[in-house]
């Protein structure tokens, strides 16, 4: 397939570079309105839970959520005209179901106005309309459930965009100063290419699936990075062949064969690792899953097409490497360094990273609400004007949905009294019959929604018998429901990432050993990049440099997107590694020497390019909402440690330790993989129109 697309560039390739424009084109037309598309809704929620089964069960019985979406704070400074006119405009309002008389604060300085929505409703459209009403009316703030998911969203498009206003800019500075002339403009292109060509494939697949407009964050950031990856990949290999004075035809072969066989791999692997969030049943981790994946595939076609076609085109002017001596340049003897003392090396550099990685094992949960937002937000500030305003006791509503009929009063009723004496709940209302077979139960549970004592309420209340058919829901619940949904799926999971980065590896390597060596490795990485986002994130440090508020812990979606981005990209520049140290045992040497000339050959790449990749996916650290910006920084980190720490050290040492038994692998696994081994033979050297083996 390398070979094939080789010819074709050579032979066409002002066709095919024309193609990928127009993808690019298509791309830019169809992809741009993305996040005006991409219309997922209830992204932090599992729809099969019982927490939601309660409030459908509600809505369908009432036509109206069982809580109050909308919040207004009205200033009294005023006057009642004020409070008068607000619960006029919310009673008018055709998405409002039932509007609460206003209730004073402790200090009187304002009023709150709670309004539910109705349940055909749709929560942004009419939290974007209530907006519009009160718009210019400085004694008005707007906040609840409904208008704080509406911020975030908003909020995150924005980011997006300054994203992008700071990321390529940079990147194409910092691709000038690495690649010089005219091959500076080849990561711009292809990152360009393939982060709008990503956003059309999103929204195409938003048709059937909707999916989460935070997706784009991640293709933004992976994109441009995986771009930026590949290009100095391929374009490092290009100038190698022609340095060593191949003709331009031949070393557009050669290096399709061998760095474009590890750019396919790569994608491949980075694709498997986003692809374990997608057995998630929460939105949000199915379409940053379904995004990552589809942005590393996209990455690749687009760096394995348009690139070999450039070559073709600008031919020399992209430069070419000047052939010195391979033993004896800093990478070279860096690795030699390692390699006299790999045990202590070892020991030292994977005590570092388990040292990092601890901080992991004290993380605390977080919810996804107005905290995430900026001060400045309108939903944030109503947020913090309940905490001050309004009684310090401070409750968690929750609703009980009871399957049963009218003749059955006594026997709900008592339930009630159950649920009522369970510790930690404040108080539970008389239940209320709502016909189609459903009593709704309101009760109100001590603390926050997500603080221990609410959720150990929360499940001693589940616990309760009942003769009929009950599901609890409300914030508390579905906190509760999704650590539960997560803890179930994890282990699917986490087999998707292991089995399928082991069998990548094998079938890239031909050793067992290897692959595990990666997957520890990136374990390491891992647990390191999480050590630090508690470090920073949830003990609350560096919330000036980093202009944040800490929630005091870590929202569990956002920590296994983190731990999936950071295997990936791990895996990434493992796949780089191991590929020209593999290169070097075809060529002959043993493993020390093997080791050495493969980080000489990678060794700048990998370091150059985890620089760019920062700088890309550190756009997500400029977001103003607290969970994408903790992605963005603990994003950066597993790349910079796993490129300075992991590849250039602990890599080295270990394979140092274990000699010739990095290449191990039973007899039965060399023969399948000799069988089915994919791709050309490392290092090979063909002439154009020659068959791959």
């Amino acid at each position: 397939m390398l070979s094939w697309i080789a010819r074709i560039a050579t032979a066409h390739p002002r066709r095919l570079a024309g193609v990928i424009v127009l993808v690019l084109v298509a791309g830019i037309v169809f992809g741009a309105s993305a996040t005006n598309r991409l219309n997922a809704r209830n992204d932090f929620s599992d729809p099969s839970s019982a927490s939601t089964r309660a409030r459908q069960a509600i809505q369908r019985a009432t036509g109206a959520d069982p809580t109050a979406g909308i919040l207004v704070l009205v200033d009294t400074s005023h006057g009642s005209a004020g409070i008068d006119r607000a619960e006029r405009l919310m009673r008018a309002d055709p998405d409002v179901a039932a509007v609460t008389p206003p209730v004073r604060s402790r200090t009187g300085r304002n009023a709150l106005i709670a309004a539910t929505l109705r349940a055909d409703a749709d929560e942004h459209v009419a939290a974007e309309h209530v907006k519009s009403r009160f718009a210019g009316d400085s004694g008005v703030l707007l906040g609840g459930n409904a208008v704080a998911l509406r911020e975030v969203g908003a909020q995150a498009s924005k980011d997006l965009g300054f994203a992008e206003l700071i990321a390529f800019p940079l990147i194409a500075l910092l691709a000038f100063l690495i690649f010089r002339g005219v091959a500076a403009l080849l990561p711009v292109a292809v990152g360009g290419t393939s982060v709008f060509a990503t956003f059309a494939l999103l929204r195409a697949v938003n048709v059937a699936l909707p999916l989460s407009v935070f997706a784009l964050n991640l293709v933004i950031g992976l994109g441009l990075g995986l771009a930026v990856d590949y290009s100095l990949f391929l374009v490092s290999r290009f100038r190698e062949e022609l340095g060593a004075g191949r003709d331009t035809p031949e070393a557009v072969l050669n290096t399709m064969t061998t760095a474009g066989r590890t750019v396919a791999y790569s994608a491949v692997t980075v694709a498997l690792a986003m692809c374990s969030l997608v057995v998630f049943p929460l939105r949000f981790l199915q379409s940053m899953g379904i995004g990552g994946a589809i942005t590393a595939l996209t990455a690749a076609a687009v760096s394995l097409t348009l690139l070999p076609a450039l070559f073709v085109l600008f031919g020399r002017r992209i430069g070419r490497a000047r052939p010195g001596p391979p033993r004896e340049g800093r990478w070279y003897r860096q690795a030699h360094r390692v390699l006299r003392h790999p045990g202590v090396v070892a020991l030292l550099t994977s005590g570092a990273l388990i040292a990092l990685a601890v901080p992991a094992l004290g993380t605390h949960w977080s919810g996804v609400d107005a905290r995430v937002l900026p001060a400045s937000a309108s939903a944030r500030m109503v947020e913090e004007a309940l905490r001050r305003e309004y009684p310090v006791d401070r409750t968690t509503p929750a609703f009980i949905a009871l399957h049963a009929g009218p003749g059955q009063a006594s026997a709900v009723h008592a339930y009630a009294v159950r649920l009522a004496g369970v510790p930690g709940v404040a108080g539970v209302s008389a239940p209320r019959y709502l016909g189609s077979r459903t009593w709704q139960l309101d009760a109100s549970l001590a603390g926050e929604s997500i603080a221990s004592r609410a959720q150990q309420a929360i499940s001693r209340m589940r616990a309760i018998p009942s003769p009929y058919g009950t599901q609890l829901g409300g914030s508390g619940a579905e906190f509760t429901d999704q650590r539960a949904a997560i803890a179930n799926t994890l282990p699917l999971s986490v087999a998707i990432l292991v089995v399928g980065t082991l069998i990548v590896l094998w079938l890239m390597t031909g050793s067992v050993v290897l692959p595990v060596i990666a997957l520890a490795m990136n374990l390491l990485t891992v647990g390191a990049a999480t050590g630090l986002l508690v470090l920073i994130f949830q003990d609350g440090r560096l919330q000036g440099p980093l202009a944040y508020t800490s929630q005091g812990g870590i929202g569990q979606s956002n920590y296994l997107v983190l731990a999936a981005i950071a295997f990936a990209l791990s895996t990434d520049y493992g796949v780089f590694l191991f590929t020209r140290i593999k290169e070097a045992r075809d060529e002959g040497e043993d493993t020390n020497e093997s080791v050495a000339l493969g980080l000489q050959r990678t060794g700048g790449i990998i370091t150059a390019a985890a620089l760019l990749l920062s700088v890309a996916i550190g756009a997500f650290a400029t977001s103003h909402v607290v969970f994408v910006k903790e992605v963005g920084v603990g994003a950066v980190a597993a790349v910079l440690l796993d490129a300075f720490v992991v590849r250039t050290l602990l890599v080295p040492a270990l394979m140092g330790l274990l000699g010739d038994r990095c290449w191990f692998s039973p007899r039965l696994l060399r023969r399948l993989h000799a069988r089915i081994a994919i791709g050309e033979k490392p290092g090979a050297t063909r002439r154009l129109g020659t068959s791959p083996t």
